[in-house]
Protein backbone atom coordinates (compact mmCIF):
# COMPACT_ATOMS: atom_id res chain seq x y z
CA UNK A 1 0.00 0.00 0.00
CA UNK A 2 1.14 3.54 -1.14
CA UNK A 3 0.68 7.02 0.88
CA UNK A 4 -0.08 10.07 0.05
CA UNK A 5 3.68 11.84 -1.12
CA UNK A 6 4.85 8.49 -2.26
CA UNK A 7 7.18 8.47 -5.39
CA UNK A 8 5.86 5.72 -7.53
CA UNK A 9 6.84 4.43 -11.52
CA UNK A 10 3.12 3.50 -13.70
CA UNK A 11 5.03 1.36 -16.33
CA UNK A 12 4.13 2.62 -19.80
CA UNK A 13 3.04 6.14 -18.12
CA UNK A 14 6.41 7.11 -16.22
CA UNK A 15 6.96 8.37 -12.67
CA UNK A 16 4.44 10.93 -10.27
CA UNK A 17 3.78 11.74 -6.51
CA UNK A 18 0.29 10.71 -5.13
CA UNK A 19 -1.28 13.44 -4.49
CA UNK A 20 -4.52 12.01 -2.48
CA UNK A 21 -6.29 8.40 -2.20
CA UNK A 22 -9.78 9.07 -2.30
CA UNK A 23 -13.37 7.10 -2.99
CA UNK A 24 -14.73 7.43 -6.44
CA UNK A 25 -17.88 5.55 -8.03
CA UNK A 26 -17.38 4.41 -11.70
CA UNK A 27 -20.21 2.38 -13.82
CA UNK A 28 -21.77 2.19 -10.11
CA UNK A 29 -18.71 0.34 -8.37
CA UNK A 30 -16.88 2.93 -5.36
CA UNK A 31 -13.61 2.20 -5.08
CA UNK A 32 -10.21 3.58 -3.87
CA UNK A 33 -7.95 5.45 -6.40
CA UNK A 34 -4.29 6.55 -6.05
CA UNK A 35 -4.90 10.29 -7.56
CA UNK A 36 -0.89 10.16 -8.88
CA UNK A 37 0.55 13.63 -10.64
CA UNK A 38 2.72 13.48 -13.18
CA UNK A 39 5.56 16.26 -13.03
CA UNK A 40 6.81 15.47 -16.65
CA UNK A 41 4.11 15.71 -18.98
CA UNK A 42 1.62 17.72 -16.63
CA UNK A 43 -0.62 14.52 -16.41
CA UNK A 44 -3.02 13.24 -13.44
CA UNK A 45 -3.90 9.56 -13.51
CA UNK A 46 -6.11 7.53 -11.20
CA UNK A 47 -5.20 4.04 -10.62
CA UNK A 48 -7.46 1.97 -8.71
CA UNK A 49 -6.05 0.50 -5.41
CA UNK A 50 -7.42 -2.97 -5.80
CA UNK A 51 -5.39 -3.57 -9.11
CA UNK A 52 -1.61 -1.63 -7.59
CA UNK A 53 -0.25 -5.51 -7.74
CA UNK A 54 -1.42 -6.25 -11.23
CA UNK A 55 -0.17 -2.93 -12.55
CA UNK A 56 3.37 -3.27 -11.71
CA UNK A 57 3.13 -0.13 -9.90
CA UNK A 58 6.55 0.25 -7.95
CA UNK A 59 8.28 2.66 -5.72
CA UNK A 60 11.06 4.88 -7.69
CA UNK A 61 15.32 4.07 -7.57
CA UNK A 62 16.96 5.72 -4.99
CA UNK A 63 18.98 8.90 -6.12
CA UNK A 64 22.11 6.25 -5.44
CA UNK A 65 20.92 4.21 -8.53
CA UNK A 66 20.90 6.75 -11.10
CA UNK A 67 24.71 6.62 -12.13
CA UNK A 68 23.70 3.12 -12.63
CA UNK A 69 21.03 3.87 -14.64
CA UNK A 70 22.82 6.52 -16.74
CA UNK A 71 25.67 3.67 -17.19
CA UNK A 72 23.20 1.42 -18.80
CA UNK A 73 22.47 4.22 -21.49
CA UNK A 74 25.73 4.97 -22.27
CA UNK A 75 27.33 1.13 -22.61
CA UNK A 76 28.32 0.01 -26.47
CA UNK A 77 25.37 -2.01 -27.39
CA UNK A 78 25.70 -5.69 -28.94
CA UNK A 79 24.07 -6.40 -31.97
CA UNK A 80 20.21 -6.34 -31.75
CA UNK A 81 17.86 -8.73 -33.39
CA UNK A 82 17.40 -8.43 -36.73
CA UNK A 83 13.39 -9.40 -36.76
CA UNK A 84 11.55 -6.31 -36.47
CA UNK A 85 8.59 -8.14 -34.82
CA UNK A 86 10.63 -9.86 -32.12
CA UNK A 87 12.94 -7.17 -30.92
CA UNK A 88 9.64 -4.82 -30.86
CA UNK A 89 8.26 -7.74 -28.60
CA UNK A 90 11.05 -7.92 -26.52
CA UNK A 91 11.42 -4.53 -25.94
CA UNK A 92 7.83 -3.53 -24.79
CA UNK A 93 8.11 -6.66 -22.45
CA UNK A 94 10.90 -4.94 -20.83
CA UNK A 95 8.54 -1.34 -20.94
CA UNK A 96 5.77 -3.35 -19.01
CA UNK A 97 8.13 -5.14 -16.87
CA UNK A 98 8.85 -1.60 -15.23
CA UNK A 99 11.86 -1.72 -14.46
CA UNK A 100 14.42 1.06 -14.93
CA UNK A 101 17.23 -0.92 -15.46
CA UNK A 102 15.07 -2.24 -18.39
CA UNK A 103 14.03 0.31 -19.36
CA UNK A 104 17.22 1.90 -20.03
CA UNK A 105 18.23 -1.26 -21.43
CA UNK A 106 15.77 -0.64 -24.36
CA UNK A 107 16.16 2.95 -24.85
CA UNK A 108 20.32 2.21 -25.19
CA UNK A 109 19.18 -0.43 -27.45
CA UNK A 110 17.59 1.35 -30.07
CA UNK A 111 19.66 5.04 -29.89
CA UNK A 112 22.15 1.84 -30.99
CA UNK A 113 19.95 0.64 -33.45
CA UNK A 114 19.24 3.78 -34.63
CA UNK A 115 23.01 4.26 -35.68
CA UNK A 116 22.97 0.86 -37.23
CA UNK A 117 20.01 0.88 -39.35
CA UNK A 118 17.37 3.54 -38.37
CA UNK A 119 14.47 3.58 -36.67
CA UNK A 120 10.87 2.17 -37.93
CA UNK A 121 7.84 4.43 -36.82
CA UNK A 122 7.08 1.71 -33.66
CA UNK A 123 10.58 1.57 -32.88
CA UNK A 124 10.78 5.34 -32.59
CA UNK A 125 7.40 6.05 -30.81
CA UNK A 126 8.91 3.11 -28.19
CA UNK A 127 12.01 5.28 -28.05
CA UNK A 128 9.94 8.48 -26.74
CA UNK A 129 7.92 6.17 -24.53
CA UNK A 130 11.14 4.78 -22.91
CA UNK A 131 12.90 8.30 -23.00
CA UNK A 132 9.64 9.75 -21.20
CA UNK A 133 9.41 6.80 -18.49
CA UNK A 134 12.94 7.42 -17.89
CA UNK A 135 13.35 11.20 -17.47
CA UNK A 136 10.16 11.17 -15.70
CA UNK A 137 11.56 9.06 -12.97
CA UNK A 138 14.84 10.58 -13.03
CA UNK A 139 13.23 13.62 -12.47
CA UNK A 140 11.60 13.01 -9.57
CA UNK A 141 14.64 11.22 -7.36
CA UNK A 142 17.93 12.80 -9.22
CA UNK A 143 19.66 16.28 -8.67
CA UNK A 144 19.38 16.81 -12.56
CA UNK A 145 17.12 18.52 -13.83
CA UNK A 146 14.81 18.31 -17.22
CA UNK A 147 16.99 20.97 -18.93
CA UNK A 148 20.10 18.64 -17.96
CA UNK A 149 18.54 15.04 -18.53
CA UNK A 150 16.91 15.86 -22.21
CA UNK A 151 20.82 17.56 -23.30
CA UNK A 152 22.13 13.51 -21.77
CA UNK A 153 19.74 11.91 -23.94
CA UNK A 154 20.34 14.29 -27.33
CA UNK A 155 24.32 13.66 -26.66
CA UNK A 156 23.47 10.04 -26.21
CA UNK A 157 21.72 10.35 -29.53
CA UNK A 158 23.57 12.10 -31.19
CA UNK A 159 26.75 9.89 -30.57
CA UNK A 160 24.59 7.45 -31.73
CA UNK A 161 23.81 8.49 -35.14
CA UNK A 162 27.64 9.46 -35.61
Amino acid sequence: MFNIGDRVVYPMHGAGIIEAIEEKEFLGQTERYYILRMPYGEMKVMIPVSKIDNLNIRGTIEESSVDRVLDILREEKERMNDSWNKRYRENLDKLKGGDIYQVADVLGELLYFEREKGLSTGERKMYDTAKHILVSELLLVGPAGEEELEHLLTTLSKKASS
